[in-house]
């Protein structure tokens, strides 16, 4: 899709665009590669990691506010990262479903991709991959989602 796709999906970004843009240029500027594609809550802005075919991050538009979906693949090489979000983050993080599959390998679809066995502040998190690492982009966390994309494209 184009750029128009992307310039309609800032549209609806409402107070976070400036937040977005900046996390947009900087994931570009490492290479990543956009695609855009609608949805029935809006539009779905994916990066894919430079030289792979595997997702880092995909903005997805919510009734509460734009939210990025963050897919790390190096997580243990900066999981003490986690320790330093604000409480707020800290509180989505918590919030999101298990992985069954990290739990019960048989609770799940075998075809589902294993979620995040991580520690943050000293607690054991099992998390799916689909809900973990998914952030609501405000003022207060968009300096922390971009040193947790830093922590993934640079480590």
């Amino acid at each position: 899709m184009t750029d128009a796709y992307y310039d309609e999906f800032l549209e609806t970004t409402g107070s976070g665009r400036k937040f977005v843009e900046a996390i947009n240029d900087f994931l570009l500027d490492h290479n990543c590669k956009r695609e855009i594609k609608t949805a029935k809550s809006g539009f779905t802005v994916s990066y894919l990691l430079p030289n792979a075919k595997k997702t880092l991050a995909t903005f997805v538009c919510r009734k509460t506010g734009i939210k990025i979906r963050i897919y790390p693949q190096r997580l243990k090489e900066y999981m003490a990262f986690l320790d330093t979000l604000p409480a707020k983050m800290k509180k989505e993080i918590i919030k999101a479903s298990v992985c069954k599959r990290l739990i019960n390998p048989d609770d799940c679809n075998p075809k589902c991709v294993m979620g995040y066995d991580f520690i943050m502040d000293e607690e054991r998190y099992q998390k799916c991959r689909y809900m973990a690492f998914m952030l609501t982009i405000t003022e207060e966390s968009a300096p922390y989602i971009q040193k947790f994309l830093e922590n993934e494209l640079m480590s």
